[in-house]
């Protein structure tokens, strides 16, 4: 299909609180599914959420077989989950860097759950339920927070480890903006 403009930190759009789908497996829905895996391919992200490109729904996707951008990350399956529910499966947690698409060339550490359990629906209303941990939790609790209208460097704790991705990581390439 095509791929989208990506709305970038300061854009009002990405505060907001998306709203709910109620109806599953429209033409409509399909093609920006369609285009925001486009738009996640084209960009090398690990997941995108459907506010990022200005759409103020409750859809997110995310999944890849290796990505350039966090290259010592495991697979996580290529998923669509709508209206989506997290819940912690314990209370520990772990910082790690993240970047966004919405925040391209910086980096920060951020806490994340280690562990969760989520659930939502497919495209086609179908339930989707994992219980997940490491890499895969992380880039969902990411991607959820879009959906609350909450960007990654507001988690931040500690601003000294908030950075320029090339500063930070010179051997990541360059060209692979985040």
């Amino acid at each position: 299909m095509s791929v989208r403009d990506i709305l970038r930190m300061g854009d009002p759009r990405l505060l907001r609180q998306a709203e709910p789908i109620t109806r599953f497996d429209t033409s409509d829905m399909n093609a920006l599914i369609e285009d925001m895996f486009d738009t996640m391919h084209a960009a090398n992200g690990a997941g995108l959420a459907a506010p990022q490109i200005g759409v103020n729904l409750q859809l997110v996707i995310f999944g890849f077989k290796q990505n350039a951008r966090y290259p010592d990350a495991p697979p996580v399956p290529e998923t669509v989950l709508i209206n989506p529910v997290l819940t912690p499966l314990s209370d520990e947690t772990e910082e790690n860097w993240e970047g966004c698409l919405s925040v391209p060339g910086l980096r920060g550490m951020v806490p994340r759950w280690t562990r969760l359990h989520y659930e939502g629906f497919d495209q086609y209303g179908n339930i989707v339920s994992r219980d997940v941990d490491g890499f895969h939790a992380r880039v969902v609790q990411h991607e959820c927070d879009h959906l609350a209208g909450i960007l990654y460097p507001m988690r931040i704790k500690d601003f000294s480890r908030f950075g320029y991705t090339d500063i930070l990581f010179p051997e990541l390439d360059a060209n692979h903006d985040d």
